[in-house]
């Protein structure tokens, strides 16, 4: 069937259209395949003149990654490029029943001349299909972008398919963290919102250097996620001057939100907690085990929602299921509006007085919070003013997550927990960044 070029006259928002065509870079019968999408944000002002439409080449090799063959994944290139209404995404075509290639290395600069030539073949044909609103300036300035971020190499382990987060990926990559500079990490991303990287550790090569070649062991000592540091930094805030024996025995932190696992296997091997666990999806509880090193002994984890498991234990757990710190990292994810975090119904406030029933009075609630504008952020705070007697702020610097910390009593900043022995765990600046709001 033919694909009717009037369709693109005008943008329609949320329109995803993909297709293939042959691809003039290759001999007969190789495909390129066009994927389509028109914002969901599209503006009628026209006084605010928004660039119409951009083309991204489809890195080599990545094809079938959900970051380019989705259309969630599309979604998310398109809402990074706020100027733009109209995304086109031109790549090799994947083909029936291909999957994302079990080894990626990023390709070598012998490949831009190619991409160049595609560029200037496939850009009559972008023009063409743009909307017939643009000028002829902006026709001329079509910008074709090559995507690129820090992976260097990677290598698909699993994919897996939970009943609550759906499809599921786990790669070993190397990562470029600074100019010259490289590392090896072990990732979870979720079909959903595939785009982002919900879990990753740290692994070290046994031997070579390879993703291909070696062996790795898990090192669970580093926290390497960008938010997880300054969570910990949190502890700080528990106000052990409240308590007699000092911690002699253990501090206890609930986990709201497993993931990967790392951040509860970091408070058992690191702080030496005694660390309890709720996590939804069990499929997610057995990648968490079988790749990012998270071992029963370092936590016991309740396949459970995490605000049923609340209110049920405030209600019935007892005093010896107090808590030192609740922790919750939880997201709320769909392809328009991106991820924030919490979900909203987890900050209701009878799930709120729940959480503060779990704590021991020198306790802190540590929550991770990725709020997609001002009015949410605020709001949020004032939910928690409303339950709980201090609130901390520490501001990540990722220009995305905020860590937020309620004390169920008063405390000063210079009483806190262990901050001494927190310091080699994590930086100083994060713990210097607390600040009460």
């Amino acid at each position: 069937m033919a694909l009717d070029v009037r369709i693109f006259e005008n943008i329609s928002p949320s329109r995803f259209v993909s297709f293939t065509i042959p691809n003039p870079n290759s001999p007969p019968f190789h495909l390129l395949r066009i994927a389509v999408l028109d914002s969901p944000v599209h503006s009628t002002d026209s006084s605010s003149s928004p660039r119409a439409v951009a083309a991204i080449l489809v890195p080599k090799h990545r094809e079938s990654d959900w970051i380019f063959s989705t259309e969630s994944g599309h979604l998310q290139l398109l809402l990074n490029l706020p100027d733009i209404s109209r995304l086109f995404l031109i790549g090799n075509d994947p083909g029936d029943g291909y999957r994302f290639p079990a080894v990626y290395h990023r390709p070598t600069g012998e490949n831009d001349d190619e991409s160049e030539r595609l560029e200037m073949r496939m850009k009559p044909f972008v023009v063409a299909l743009s909307p017939k609103t643009l000028t002829r300036d902006e026709i001329d300035d079509v910008p074709f972008l090559i995507y690129d971020d820090n992976v260097v190499s990677s290598v698909e382990l699993e994919r897996s398919v939970g009943p609550f987060v759906g499809e599921m990926l786990i790669e070993d990559v190397e990562i470029e963290i600074d100019d010259g500079v490289r590392e090896f990490r072990r990732r979870l991303r979720f079909k959903r919102m595939p785009n982002l990287v919900q879990s990753d550790i740290k692994i070290i090569p046994t031997s070579s250097s390879s993703l291909t070649r070696t062996e790795f062991n898990l090192d669970l000592t580093e926290l390497v996620h960008p938010y997880l540091v300054p969570m910990v930094a949190s502890l700080s805030l528990i106000d052990d001057s409240q308590s007699d024996d000092k911690f002699k025995s253990r501090p206890k932190a609930l986990c709201i939100g497993v993931g990967g696992g790392g951040l509860l296997s970091f408070l058992r091997i690191q702080l030496g907690f005694e660390v309890t666990g709720v996590e939804i999806d069990p499929e997610v509880l057995r990648i968490a085990r079988q790749y990012f090193g998270l071992e029963e002994s370092f936590a016991r984890v309740h396949v459970e929602d995490g605000i049923e498991f609340l209110k049920r234990c405030s209600s019935s757990c007892g005093d010896d299921a107090k808590f030192d710190a609740l922790m919750v990292d939880l997201d709320s994810t769909d392809p328009i509006h991106g991820m924030t975090a919490p979900p909203v119904e987890f900050v209701a406030k009878d799930v709120l007085l729940a959480a503060r029933t779990l704590l021991v009075p020198s306790g802190v609630f540590v929550i991770n919070v990725i709020p997609p504008n001002k009015t949410f952020y605020k709001e949020l705070q004032d939910k928690f003013r409303d339950v709980f007697t201090e609130l901390y702020e520490i501001d990540v610097g990722n220009g995305e997550n905020f860590v937020l910390i309620a004390t169920v009593s008063p405390r000063g900043l210079k009483s806190g927990f262990n901050r001494e022995n927190l310091t080699p765990a994590v930086s100083e600046k994060f713990l210097d960044a607390i600040r009460r709001i």
